[in-house]
């Protein structure tokens, strides 16, 4: 004797009343529902868009900020790399890597003009940076100048999920400290904020660190 489980018109499985055994009949239907729910097709394609086009685009100009304040301080040797993952090409400035959607960084050897409002300021244009280019953006989906709304309300959202986390002034589970943290510690305690490894710790690098690192590059 068999019982049939019903989810809407769809058959989940067979029951089997009197060996208590689940038998599972796959029915296509619920199984299109089961992968696809409210999540469907349309979505994916949104979410490619988002993580292989948007994400980069936002992490690009957030690294912008950050090479376009360090160049008006005098940075030597500015660099950006997008991505991570093995090395891919390199044009001008941008090292891209084989994941160019996954992370970004900007690296500059030193600063002419270095002092604690310059890092104040370096620091802030990612956030400012984003800032901008998200409420001029959602100005010109105001005033109805942009077409294809969903993926600009889809930039801006993502704009502004990186601001958020960046603004905000929290340590990363890896230890790295947000802009916002930095930012904060810059006019806090005159110093920018480092890897949080062992408590709170600020970059005054110790003599016996130093001394570690010379004989590390000696070698």
């Amino acid at each position: 004797m068999s019982k049939f489980l019903k989810w809407g018109n769809s058959t989940l499985c067979e029951k089997n009343i009197s060996g208590n055994v689940p038998l599972l009949l796959i029915n296509i239907d619920f199984l299109k529902r089961l992968v696809l729910g409210m999540f469907g097709v349309t979505d994916f394609l949104k979410l490619a868009i988002s993580v292989f086009i948007i994400l980069p685009v936002v992490s690009l100009i957030r690294e912008m900020g950050y090479f376009i304040t360090g160049k008006i301080f005098g940075a030597k040797e500015p660099s950006i790399t997008v991505g991570s993952g093995p090395y891919f090409f390199k044009f001008w400035i941008f090292e891209v890597r084989r994941f160019y959607f996954m992370y970004s960084w900007c690296h500059y050897e030193s600063l002419k003009r270095d002092s604690r409002f310059a890092h104040i300021i370096i620091y802030s244009s990612p956030i400012i940076s984003n800032l901008i280019v998200a409420l001029v953006i959602n100005s010109l989906l105001a005033d109805g100048v942009l077409e294809n709304e969903t993926f600009w309300n889809q930039y801006v959202f993502y704009a502004f999920y990186f601001l958020l986390f960046d603004a905000i002034p929290m340590y990363y589970p890896d230890g790295q400290p947000s802009n916002g943290r930095v930012v904060y510690d810059l006019i806090r305690y005159g110093k920018k904020s480092d890897f949080k490894r062992n408590g709170y710790q600020m970059d005054a690098i110790k003599e016996d660190d130093e001394k570690v690192d010379d004989d590390e590059n000696e070698k």
